[in-house]
C-alpha cells in the first residue's frame, strides 16, 4: 500500500524535473530579436540620433527662435543664412583650412615615425630597447597641463607664437608615445617568422619595414590615424595656447568668435558652424570605420 501511494508522488517529481529540465536557458540573441531587445534598440537609437537631428534643426533657427521657443521646436524654415553667415562672417573656412593644415601633416608625421620606433622596439633586437620602451611610454603619464608654460616660453623666444608651427610640433610630441605603444602591440601580433625568412632572403632592415611590417599593420595605422586625426583636430588647449591671432585659428578656438555687437552669442551660425564641424569627422569615420574595426582586433591577439 505505502509502495502505491509512493509512486504518484515519484512520477509527479520526475515530470516536475523533466518541465524544469526543458526550460531553455538565458539567450542574449534571442533577447535581443524579441520584443524587449528591439524596444531596447530603439531606445539607444534615440539617444544617439536625436543629439544629431537637434543639432541639424537648430542651425536653421533664427536668433528670436531660440530666445523665444522651447529648445526641442523645429525651426520655422530652412534658411541656409546661417551657414553663409558662419562661412563667411565666422571665418570658418580659413579655420578649417588651418585645422587641416595643421592636423593632416602632424597625423603623417606621428604615423611615421610611430611606425619606425615601434618597429624597432619590437622587431629588432637590441640591448636596453625595452628601457627605451617604457621610458617613451612613460611620456603618456605626463600631463599636457605641466609643458604648456615651459613650451609657450620657449616658442616666444624663438618667435614662433602666433603661427601654425607650435600647434605642429606640440601635437607631434604630445602624441607620439601613445602611437608608438600602440604600433607596438600591433608588430607584436605578427609571426617571428616572418622577418626570420625574409633575413634568410637577405632583405634588409629598411627592406623588411617598408615590405613586410608597414603592409602587414596597415589597419593599425588607419586606427592611430584616426584617433589621432580626431585628437588634433578636436583641440582647444593647445591651440589657444600658443596662436592668438585671428587669421591662425582652428576651427575649435573659431568657434568661440560667433558673437554679436554687445556680446551675445550668435545661436544660428554658431549652430551651423558646429554642424559643419562634426559632418566632417563624421564622414571621415564612417569612410574609415571597417579599417577602425579590423585595426582594434588586429591589435587584440598576438599571433
Amino acid at each position: 500500500m505505502a509502495i502505491q501511494e509512493a509512486l504518484p508522488a515519484g512520477g509527479q517529481a520526475l515530470r516536475t524535473s523533466t518541465r524544469r529540465s526543458r526550460r531553455r536557458p538565458f539567450s542574449l540573441r534571442r533577447f535581443m530579436n524579441g520584443v524587449p531587445g528591439k524596444i531596447l534598440i530603439g531606445f539607444l537609437l534615440v539617444i544617439e540620433i536625436y543629439p544629431l537631428f537637434w543639432l541639424i534643426s537648430s542651425s536653421f533657427k533664427q536668433t528670436p527662435e531660440f530666445l523665444n521657443n522651447p529648445f526641442w521646436a523645429l525651426p520655422s524654415g530652412l534658411d541656409f543664412q546661417n551657414y553663409i553667415d558662419a562661412w563667411t562672417l565666422g571665418g570658418v573656412g580659413t579655420s578649417l583650412r588651418n585645422s587641416l593644415l595643421v592636423t593632416l601633416p602632424s597625423v603623417a608625421v606621428i604615423l611615421l615615425f610611430g611606425a619606425m620606433a615601434g618597429f624597432a622596439l619590437e622587431v629588432m633586437v637590441w640591448k636596453g630597447r625595452h628601457k627605451v620602451l617604457l621610458l617613451i611610454i612613460g611620456g603618456i603619464m605626463v600631463p599636457l597641463q605641466m609643458i604648456l608654460l615651459p613650451l609657450f616660453t620657449i616658442y616666444f623666444k624663438l618667435g614662433l607664437t602666433d603661427s601654425l608651427w607650435p600647434l605642429f610640433f606640440t601635437y607631434i610630441g604630445h602624441s607620439l608615445p601613445l602611437t608608438v605603444f600602440l604600433m607596438v602591440a600591433y608588430f607584436r601580433a605578427i609571426p617571428r617568422e616572418l622577418f626570420e625568412a625574409c633575413t634568410l632572403d637577405g632583405a634588409g632592415i629598411f627592406r623588411m619595414f617598408w615590405s613586410v611590417g608597414l603592409p602587414m599593420v596597415r589597419n593599425g595605422l588607419f586606427t592611430c590615424g584616426l584617433l589621432m586625426f580626431f585628437s588634433i583636430y578636436n583641440d582647444l588647449l593647445i591651440s589657444m595656447t600658443f596662436n592668438t591671432h585671428k587669421d591662425m585659428m582652428t576651427i575649435q578656438v573659431g568657434l568661440l568668435n560667433f558673437n554679436g555687437e554687445y556680446g551675445q552669442v550668435l545661436y544660428g551660425p554658431l549652430f551651423a558652424a558646429i554642424c559643419m564641424t562634426v559632418m566632417g569627422t563624421l564622414v571621415v569615420y564612417m569612410i574609415l570605420n571597417q579599417q577602425v574595426m579590423k585595426g582594434l582586433a588586429g591589435g587584440a591577439v598576438k599571433a
